[in-house]
């Protein structure tokens, strides 16, 4: 296996039978879907026939919401659907940033190391593809906010690295308009307010609405019933899915799912044989874990409360 240059966690060739599912079993606002790939598919196409200054597109997409609501999911999903909508135009590279592994104790190596991902390493992956997408998750580790870390004890390297970002971004997009970046973020406020700017779209990523989380549970139902046909049937219970429905709300995606994993792993019998899970499995799963959620989240280990935000942009699923 090729050993993937510094920063990079991940290269694929799109589109891809790896990256197919997330797009297709995500559940998402209605119209969102297609208005992030016809956002994707324009400025791939046609922002380098476009003045930067006059049209302000950067190539940069932002989704920002809380963990488990599908922003990387999406992302992924995006980058394969983009990829399948433009196929008759040329390839399509994927790359996934490790931002963590950019960061230094040396001074100035964070700078140093960033401008080389951005200035040389994905340049030349952008110069053997038609498009190139590039997901950096969890991006305020990339372009950390600059004035949170004037509080900081030392403060100098994040200053730096962050401008690295900045001056490298907006160099990448110029010279290479075939270039999409994706950017998702847990918590909005740590990231630097200049790369927010730059965002071309700022999509919120919120907790799924009663009807998304009934779509979620028969989503996972459907996977269950491609080994358990028996489990069909209940997939298409349109009213024992609206009751599940309401008893995740406020769940976020990730957990919603694993309702139905509780449920199957509450009694023997359906550990043994997931066919004979009913509703009310469902409900009393579903049941038991919002009153996990209602208990409040697990302190992180510094024992402090986990930073929150919610950024303003279009559209608010």
């Amino acid at each position: 296996m090729t050993a993937l240059p510094d920063g990079i966690s991940r290269m694929v060739d799109l589109p891809s039978d790896e990256l197919a599912d997330n797009w297709e079993h995500l559940v998402l606002p209605p119209g969102l879907k297609e208005r992030l790939v016809n956002h994707a598919v324009f400025s791939l196409l046609h922002r380098g026939k476009l003045s930067a200054t006059r049209t302000a597109l950067q190539g940069l997409l932002l989704f920002a919401g809380p963990p488990g609501t599908g922003k990387t999911t999406a992302a992924r999903g995006l980058a394969q659907a983009v990829a399948v909508a433009l196929a008759d135009e040329g390839a399509t590279a994927y790359v996934e940033v490790d931002p963590h592994a950019l960061p230094s104790e040396l001074l100035g190596e964070s700078q140093r190391r960033t401008a080389r991902l951005l200035d040389r390493t994905l340049p030349e992956v952008a110069a053997k593809h038609r498009f190139t997408v590039v997901l950096v998750d969890e991006v305020e580790a990339f372009a950390a906010s600059r004035q949170l870390a004037s509080f900081d004890a030392n403060p100098v390297d994040v200053h730096r690295a962050t401008d690295a970002v900045l001056t490298g971004l907006d160099l990448l997009s110029a010279a290479h308009p075939q270039v999409l970046f994706l950017a998702t973020t847990n918590v909005p406020d740590a990231v630097d307010e200049a790369l927010v700017s730059r965002a071309d779209l700022v999509v919120s990523f919120r907790a799924p609405t009663r009807e998304q989380a009934a779509a979620i549970i028969e989503d996972t139902l459907a996977e269950l019933a491609r080994s358990w046909p028996a489990l069909e049937p209940l997939s298409r219970d349109t009213s024992a899915l609206r009751m599940v429905g309401d008893r995740c709300a406020g769940m976020d995606g990730r957990r919603i799912r694993k309702v139905v994993l509780a449920a199957v792993t509450a009694r023997q019998q359906t550990s043994r044989d997931p066919s004979s899970l009913t509703v009310d499995d469902l409900l009393t799963a579903a049941g038991e874990l919002a009153a996990t959620e209602q208990e409040g989240p697990l302190m992180p280990a510094g024992g402090g409360p986990r930073a929150t935000g919610s950024p303003t942009g279009l559209p608010s699923p």
